[in-house]
């Protein structure tokens, strides 16, 4: 039988004389403490033991230490204690050991167990001294598992890592350190770091030594400069970026430095040439609108700073329309690449050409007088005319207008610049192309042109806030007073609530391409409003179309799509044509004439004997009516050259099965005279005036 364990009772005198002993020591200290006897029978334990071990203090007392021990640890404790005794010798003093001690739950707890040889009363005792480690062997666990991890991820990731001394010798080379370094880590392990890692800076002088002591100076990682090179061992050069860090030692001072790097050469490969793409033209190679902008920019800067002369040359080719329309736009393409090698051998090295859309080019001459400049303007002008452009066995003569702007100070805006350059450059144009025209203040010309320009702001600025009108002015039957159509005016009404006439705001539509864009809105609108159950359904409306629409590919098809989402049957519409529109156009306006025609449209051609050769062109054009010349009918009365005109024109229009009308009758004697004559209707203040159609 087991004897019986002791009673903890009998051990209180003696757990009485330890508290004495050891004091305040024995409640508050967090080490479990056990008192035993030389057999290891507890006889006292403190409460913390509580804590560390899991036992009331007095579930010890009595037991046997084995009952805290694994196998290995009890034989291993027996041993000792008993060479210990059998040695006679009374210095037990051990250190402390580390061990996992068994819960009285059963679990483990990792302990460092040492024991002293005490003595009270002349009875000779062991105290043991239980410390839980458990969190400082959880961080060492921690530290390990992140050593391990760290060796792992140095090894397998693609940044080169290198680590010195202070001296910058080498202590560790990572596998792609070894691969960018072109040195083995056994090779390298020992050496100068500027021997094997030959790192430079693009943009200032040292070694890799000079930067390992920098960053140990600042105390905190610095960043490799933006364009940091590495020269592997054979020589090949590498684009790197990366950053060196201090080791820190345990003693928060610097132990080292550590350097990670990587291979970007691929990514500043691509990097800069996107940026080139982003500023150059791909076609011409020449800089784009954006780089001509900085480099402007920076011009006015200079030119504000140290007041240097410079000018802005705006140039225009005059015969791209004809090569891209007569042989396509690989001509073209090809057309602007001669032209911009062709202006780069006029210019300085230091000139800046640029490629700023279409068949526009922009110059910016730097330190060049205002006369230089004229001179340089012309040197391109005849280098442009002297490129006679071939295709596919055809010639085409060349030409550039050229717009001139001279500044010394940032009194204008680079917007402000090339706006000016751009206008003297249509200057250029009008007064006849292949020319240079110079801007200067007080300049009429330009003054035109910047009206007409400022018209087009106008003009979007009604669009956007819906302040264009439509007026209507009928025309009537000379024959039964009766109304054919009314004709769709166009009106805008101003910011200043002024109504603005079209012969303000159509030249400048013209000249800048808007007209499209009015013609449609001007479409759309009538349309809407025949598609109104108010409106009456016999009604018919006749509306304008300009050149520019006539030579439009796409207006066929928009016209066909409004017709078609609003319901609106098309013989009631009439399309009213220029003449000079018509013949200036005459392919493209005949094709989309019977377009419309075949959707059931009516044309009316206006303005009919203002042409050199109206009459031969009658008969290549789809039209139901003719309309005179107003001029003709103005004065009619009084000039019988032009009474003459109009009784010709309707005598020619009735042969051809075309009726006829007549503009501008003003007064009473003008429509009786027509009404004489022949011709069909009339349309003029003295029948009615044009009325909001509203």
């Amino acid at each position: 039988m087991t004897a019986p364990l002791p009673s903890p009772s009998q051990f209180r005198p003696l757990r009485k004389q330890v508290e004495q002993l050891y004091g305040t020591m024995w409640e508050t200290t967090t080490d479990a403490v056990l008192i035993l006897e030389t057999d290891s029978t507890i006889v006292a334990a403190n409460p913390a033991v509580r804590q560390v071990l899991g036992y009331l203090p007095d579930d010890l007392v009595g037991r046997n230490l084995e009952i805290l021990q694994h196998d290995h640890h009890r034989e291993a404790h027996r041993r000792g204690m008993q060479r210990y005794l059998e040695s006679g010798v009374r210095t037990l003093d051990w250190r402390a050991t580390e061990i996992v001690a068994v819960r009285a739950d059963g679990s483990d707890v990792p302990v460092d167990i040492s024991f002293a040889d005490i003595e009270i009363e002349g009875r000779r005792l062991f105290v043991g001294f239980f410390r839980d480690i458990s969190p400082r062997k959880r961080a060492e666990q921690a530290l390990s598992d992140e050593r391990k991890r760290a060796q792992t991820t140095l090894r397998s990731i693609a940044d080169g890592v290198v680590s010195v001394d202070l001296a910058g010798t080498i202590t560790f080379l990572n596998a792609a350190a070894e691969q960018l370094t072109g040195w083995a880590h056994e090779e390298a392990l020992g050496r100068n770091c500027s021997q094997v890692l030959q790192l430079a800076e693009e943009d200032r002088a040292g070694t890799v030594l000079d930067l390992v002591s920098s960053a140990v100076r600042a105390g905190v990682p610095l960043q490799l400069g933006e364009h940091a090179l590495l020269v592997r061992r054979d020589g090949e050069v590498f684009s790197v970026e990366g950053s060196l860090a201090p080791l820190i030692d345990g003693g928060a001072q610097a132990a080292g430095v550590v350097i990670a790097f990587r291979d970007v050469s691929p990514s500043r490969r691509m990097a800069a040439e996107l940026s080139y793409q982003a500023r150059h033209d791909p076609l011409t190679g020449l800089v784009n609108r954006i780089e001509f902008d900085r480099r402007l920019r920076a011009a006015l800067r200079g030119a504000s700073k140290r007041g240097a002369p410079y000018s802005l040359l705006y140039l225009d080719l005059d015969q791209f329309k004809v090569v891209n329309d007569t042989c396509g736009h690989t001509a073209g393409d090809e057309l602007l690449r001669q032209v911009s090698t062709m202006l780069r051998t006029v210019l300085r090295k230091d000139d800046v050409l640029a490629r700023l859309g279409g068949d526009e080019f922009g110059v910016l001459l730097e330190n060049s007088a205002p006369e230089v400049s004229r001179a340089t303007a012309d040197a391109l002008r005849r280098a442009a005319s002297d490129l006679s452009f071939g295709w596919q066995g055809k010639r085409f003569p060349v030409a550039v207008s050229i717009g001139q702007v001279d500044f010394n100070d940032a009194s204008m805006t680079p917007i402000e610049l090339l706006s000016t350059a751009d206008a003297a450059c249509y200057v250029a144009k009008d007064q006849g192309r292949n020319r240079v025209h110079t801007y200067r203040p007080q300049d009429e010309a330009m003054a035109r042109r910047y009206g007409e320009m400022e018209w087009i702001g106008r003009l979007n600025r009604a669009l956007e806030d819906d302040r264009l009108q439509l007026h209507a002015q009928p025309i009537y039957s000379l024959h039964d007073g009766s109304v054919l159509h009314c004709e769709v005016l166009l009106r805008l009404r101003d910011i200043d609530g002024a109504l603005v006439m079209p012969m303000a705001f159509i030249p400048a539509a013209e000249r800048y391409g808007l007209m499209p864009t009015l013609d449609r809105w001007v479409i759309r609108t009538v349309l809407a409003r025949l598609a109104r159950p108010d409106e009456p359904g016999d009604r018919v409306y006749a509306i304008n179309l300009s050149g520019a629409s006539l030579a439009d590919e796409t207006m066929g098809a928009y016209v066909r799509d409004v017709f078609t989402s609003t319901g609106v049957d098309p013989a009631r519409i009439c399309f009213e044509v220029t003449e000079t529109a018509a013949v200036g156009n005459l392919a493209q306006a005949s094709a989309l004439m019977a377009d419309l025609k075949t959707m059931g449209c009516a044309f009316a051609l206006d303005d009919f004997g203002s042409g050199m050769s109206s009459f031969a062109y009658l008969k290549h054009l789809p039209i139901d009516f003719l309309k005179i010349d107003g001029g003709f009918v103005r004065d009619l009365l009084i000039d019988p050259i032009d009474q003459a005109m109009v009784e010709a024109i309707n005598h020619i229009g009735h042969v051809m099965g075309l009726r006829t009308i007549a503009e501008f009758a003003e007064d009473d004697g003008i429509v009786t005279r027509l009404r004489e004559i022949g011709v069909d209707y009339a349309q003029g203040y003295a029948l009615a005036r044009p009325a909001p159609l509203d």
